[in-house]
């Protein structure tokens, strides 16, 4: 399978001198890493956290923007209390180098795969539990149908995935929006629901008894993903709505193997998506000695969605696996 991408040319990209003063932007200077920096400024909105995406020191990424301004004549951006903002002609700016490396990126992925003959790239991003649930059954299909695809897998926070995705470092992602990020920048189509259990080792004094409450389990050590990710807010909201008092002891760790291995070795608890608990419970190593414990409470996660960016064709490649994505979550449903 080839992909095909758009030409890259100035008329389609629409940064002319009409925009941005009377000199062509690349005869007045106007360079990649100047695009990469306007990128960089409005996915951070901090100026040294930009000159870390590009690997230079912040006063060199300062003298970058001061070019810019130059550049285009106009002001670019704006100090606030936490960082640095856009200003009107800069997120213009911003939107189109985003488009213009995107197709670069394309460009030499297209160029790649001629060379070697595969059949195409995709590269996606996925909270865990789709990622087992329906990514792993999309991908057998794709395999068996279309053996020479190459598909790259990240599994990670929808805070972190959906950054990534508006850096054009996958094509789409299965998580959430997160709440500071503007919804308009993506599109989406809500596909599953999570639902999430508690795991405990095979000989967990909790699993005596029949069920557990709140109130049982809040005295023992808990494995949490980091603050302010989704599942986690989900389990304290549970604990505040039921007027009991939050676990005090914590391990926070974004690694289920990190979390499987905190488990079987001690009376923790840790919450994860019934998906995960089931597959580890079906392993014949340690990861076997996980159980799922009986609670009398529902975790319910909110729903999660495909999500690409707006005003991004997917590559042909990336747009079957995306529809058997779809396909297998209807099947599921059904």
């Amino acid at each position: 399978m080839t992909i095909v991408s758009e030409p890259i040319s100035m008329d389609h990209v629409d940064i002319h001198s009409d925009n941005f003063g009377d000199d062509n932007l690349l005869r007045a200077g106007l360079k990649l890493n100047h695009l990469r920096m306007i990128v960089a400024i409005e996915d951070s909105g901090q100026i040294s956290a930009a000159a870390e995406v590009l690997n230079i020191s912040q006063p060199a990424a300062s003298r970058m923007l001061s070019e810019m301004e130059a550049i285009t004549k106009t002001q670019l951006y704006e100090r606030v209390a936490r960082g640095v903002v856009l200003t009107t002609f800069g997120a213009a700016l911003a939107r189109r180098a985003r488009k213009i490396l995107l197709e670069l990126r394309e460009a030499s992925r297209e160029i790649g795969e001629l060379k070697s003959g595969k059949g195409g790239s995709v590269f996606i991003g996925a909270v865990t539990a789709p990622a087992m649930s329906l990514v792993v059954p999309a991908i057998n299909r794709v395999r068996k149908a279309y053996p020479g695809i190459e598909i790259n897998i990240q599994v990670e926070t929808s805070n972190v995935l959906a950054r990534e995705l508006l850096a054009a470092r996958h094509d789409f992602i299965i998580g959430r929006i997160p709440d500071d990020l503007n919804p308009r920048l993506f599109e989406v189509t809500e596909i599953g629901i999570e639902r999430a259990c508690l795991i405990v080792r095979k000989s967990h004094p909790l699993l005596k008894q029949k069920v557990s409450s709140l109130a049982d389990v809040r005295g023992y050590d808990w494995v949490f993903q980091p603050p302010g990710t989704l599942l986690r807010r989900t389990i304290e909201d549970i604990f505040l709505s039921q007027g009991v008092a939050l676990p005090e002891n914590i391990v926070n760790t974004s690694s289920l193997l990190l979390t499987c291995a905190i488990v079987c070795e001690t009376d923790a608890i840790a919450p994860v998506a019934v998906d995960v608990a089931h597959f580890l419970a079906s392993q014949g190593a340690k990861a076997s000695d996980v159980r799922v414990l009986p609670i009398d409470f529902d975790i319910n996660v909110k729903p999660y969605s495909l999500i690409a960016a707006s005003e991004r064709a997917l590559p042909p490649s990336a747009r079957l696996l995306y529809d058997i994505i779809l396909e297998e979550s209807r099947k599921q449903a059904g």
